[in-house]
């Protein structure tokens, strides 16, 4: 039995291991961070602002043994959900310095007739150690010349992905998820979601799905095998559903201990689910702090960060002086979940980035060494001036700095 499996299964269990000292049957200790917030790009501009930047480690790639870091974005060009092709900044020195935004000709526009194009939207990054390789999921969309979206095709949106290879610098066009045949999954997408790779190189893929874009989505989580180049479907898990507005979506899924952990997005309000194995999910439960209050968040994403003696969630929410803020999307939190009552720590609460007049929903949250993860978002703003509250068009990583080392930080 070594020492991390040891410890997972004291955590999962309510039984703290710190320091070498056992504490049974006490409530989750809380886990002390600093926030160190940088600006790594901003940009004001009437015709875009960068948008949903994710962040990924590639372990001992970079400078002296370091994470190289690479982080996606794209353009978002001002009607409602209209993104550009990919790009990429790239730090090697723990974020010093970076390259970038560098445009990637792979991941570019699809463009089809009649001024259709197709781009890949809502991309989160992760590192497959078993193939060395960067893998980034996200999903389809097809727009019109006007950068409305579009369903006028069979399956016009799904889950895509491309597969980076960092150290011949090599990234391969997107390719599709190839779902099942049932109708219901002719929307299916993982977008903006957080997923896992399994000790057996396995890929666990958080979807959410739908007959069409006009109905309420569900969601459930896919095993796919990843060879390095291809993304195989397997088998999915659960279908969780809510038949509330537009139903559920945009799921991201950890790892803690021995049990999964998923967040989920709804227009009413965000919801948590556990499972044992990763696909099959027990009932969906709204997030709340742990006094029973509701946590506030709605009508868009929370995330995860994990680290070897917690578990914490990233998001917005009500509540916070803030109601001058389209859903209340800044400032962006952090706090600690106690992972048996599925509830937010009220007390371990922090401003990760501040509201400066501008929304801040679609962000990223990842482990980047053994003392740090980062939370990764930018301001949603297409002008030429500031907003008279700050607001600048700027990138941000929010570095989290932990008290004490974070043991499951791959090397």
């Amino acid at each position: 039995m070594t020492y991390r499996w040891l410890y997972c299964l004291a955590v999962s269990g309510s039984i703290v291991l710190t320091s070498g000292s056992v504490l049974f049957g006490e409530e989750p200790r809380p886990l002390g961070f600093t926030v160190k917030l940088e600006v790594v790009r901003q940009a004001l501009t009437p015709e875009f602002c960068w948008f949903h930047p994710r962040a990924a480690a590639n372990p001992g790639l970079g400078k002296d043994g370091k994470p190289a870091v690479v982080m996606t974005l794209q353009k978002h060009l001002k009607v409602s959900d209209y993104y550009s092709g990919m790009w990429t900044m790239r730090t090697d020195d723990l974020g010093a310095s970076w390259t970038g935004p560098t445009e990637i000709p792979e991941l570019g526009w699809v463009r089809g007739g009649s001024g259709v194009v197709v781009a890949v939207a809502d991309v989160t990054p992760g590192w497959h150690a078993a193939t060395g390789r960067l893998l980034a999921i996200g999903c389809s969309v097809r727009y019109s010349p006007q950068g409305r979206q579009l369903a006028d095709t069979k399956r016009p949106s799904q889950t895509a992905y491309a597969v980076h290879d960092p150290k011949a610098g090599t990234w391969s066009p997107w390719q599709t998820l190839d779902m099942p045949p049932d109708e219901k999954f002719n929307f299916a997408r993982n977008g903006c979601s957080q997923w896992i790779v399994e000790s057996d190189g396995t890929v666990l893929v958080p979807i959410y799905f739908a007959k069409s874009a006009g109905v309420p989505a569900s969601v459930t989580v896919v095993r796919c095998r990843f060879d390095g180049k291809r993304l195989t479907y397997l088998k999915h898990g659960t279908e969780l559903s809510l038949n509330v507005q537009r139903g559920l979506c945009e799921p991201s899924l950890v790892k803690f201990g021995e049990r999964y952990y998923m967040t989920i997005r709804n227009d009413v309000k965000g919801y948590v689910a556990v499972s044992d194995d990763g696909l099959h999910f027990g009932p969906i439960r709204p997030w709340a702090f742990d006094d029973g209050g509701e946590l506030g968040s709605y009508n868009t994403q929370q995330h995860w960060l994990v680290h070897s003696e917690g578990l914490f969630l990233a998001y917005t929410r009500r509540g916070a002086n803030n109601d001058h803020i389209a859903r209340h999307r800044a400032p962006l939190f952090l706090a600690q979940v106690d992972p048996e009552r599925l509830c937010v720590l009220r007390s371990t609460e922090k401003v990760l980035i501040p509201e400066r007049g501008a929304q801040m929903g679609n962000f990223g949250a990842a482990t980047i060494s053994e003392s740090e993860s980062w939370v990764t978002a930018s301001e949603y703003m297409a002008d030429d001036k500031p907003n008279p509250r700050g607001a600048d068009g700027s990138t941000f990583v929010a570095r989290v700095i932990w008290s004490r080392p974070n043991l499951l930080a791959e090397r």
